[in-house]
């Protein structure tokens, strides 16, 4: 139930460094480049073919150039895939990003994997309160837990509307960076593999807060291992496990995360799975997100 081999990413047709969006996104930092979207759009396709060479059952759908929506390329922001066929659609902080919900994407995943009930929180945007899907909650599925960091992009109220409709168990708290600026996103400091749990709870300034997040990992069974601030500023929290055709487990995080981990912390990592690390630096600098922030996870039944 944890890990997928079925990804959904989207291609970009316009990246760029969205001032929407870097307001509170430190991750974000501006590209003096002239030509983003042509290195980014080699970075995705170098990506996804890494994914599918590896076994990923990869669905690449086009971004459409109008209306115009320069972070498309992060799609797990805007929609979830569960199990039992329920599709989640969530209200997002920029009005830039909210086109990315496409009612066509919807239909081409239809052809091929069966949904079931879809559920639109996206009217939420209209009291300014927003959940920016598997951004914002890190989600344990196999325990019904959702993690989540509460900040500008992640509303308690949202957070606690999603859990009483999917079951989960909200685990909220505050995390912030070195500096004390909220994290925008909960998937850049942790991820919930099978397994294990890779954290910042340096992130958490509040002792009560990292008590609450690491005795509920350790709950669920998983082993708790713990990165620092620094790495997780090099997107080493934002990893994502899924499997391939055969079965196989992979760990995917991008070339900057996996150079700013140990030579211990790496060793700990490959007894939960084959690392895949594609470069991502482009996307990383201009978008503010990493390799996990490209996938979206689809947990339905194929046809």
């Amino acid at each position: 139930m944890q890990i997928t081999s079925h990804i959904l990413m989207i291609r970009p047709v316009d990246f760029k460094f969205n001032t929407q969006t870097a307001g509170n996104n430190k991750f974000q930092q501006v590209s003096v480049q002239q030509d983003v979207q042509q290195q980014a759009l080699r970075e995705f396709d170098d990506f996804a073919a890494l994914l599918r060479k590896n076994g990923v059952d990869v669905t690449v759908i086009d971004d459409t150039p109008d209306p115009e929506t320069p972070d498309s390329i992060f799609p797990n922001n805007w929609i979830s895939f569960h199990e039992n066929g329920e599709v989640y659609l969530y209200p997002m902080y920029a009005e830039n990003r909210r086109p990315e919900r496409r009612q066509d994407i919807l239909d081409i995943l239809g052809r091929k994997f069966r949904i079931g009930r879809v559920t639109d929180l996206s009217g939420y945007e209209a009291q300014e309160q927003y959940l920016e899907g598997t951004g914002s909650m890190v989600l344990d599925r196999e325990n019904k837990i959702a993690y989540a960091c509460l900040s500008l992009r992640t509303s308690q109220e949202v957070l606690a509307d999603f859990c009483n409709r999917s079951g989960y168990l909200p685990v909220a708290f505050s995390a912030a960076d070195a500096n004390g600026f909220p994290i925008y996103h909960t998937n850049v400091m942790m991820c919930i593999g099978s397994s294990f749990a890779v954290v910042c709870l340096d992130a958490l300034p509040d002792t009560a807060d990292r008590q609450k997040v690491a005795s509920s990992i350790q709950a669920s069974g998983k082993t708790l291992l713990p990165i620092s601030l620094e790495q997780m500023n090099h997107f080493a929290g934002n990893m994502l496990e899924i499997k391939n055709n055969a079965g196989e487990h992979l760990l995917v995080m991008s070339a900057q995360a996996l150079r700013s981990l140990r030579p211990e912390q790496v060793g700990q990592l490959e007894l939960q799975g084959r690392i895949i690390s594609p470069a991502l630096y482009v996307i990383e600098q201009n978008g503010g997100g990493s390799a996990r922030c490209m996938l979206a996870e689809i947990h339905l039944d194929e046809r």
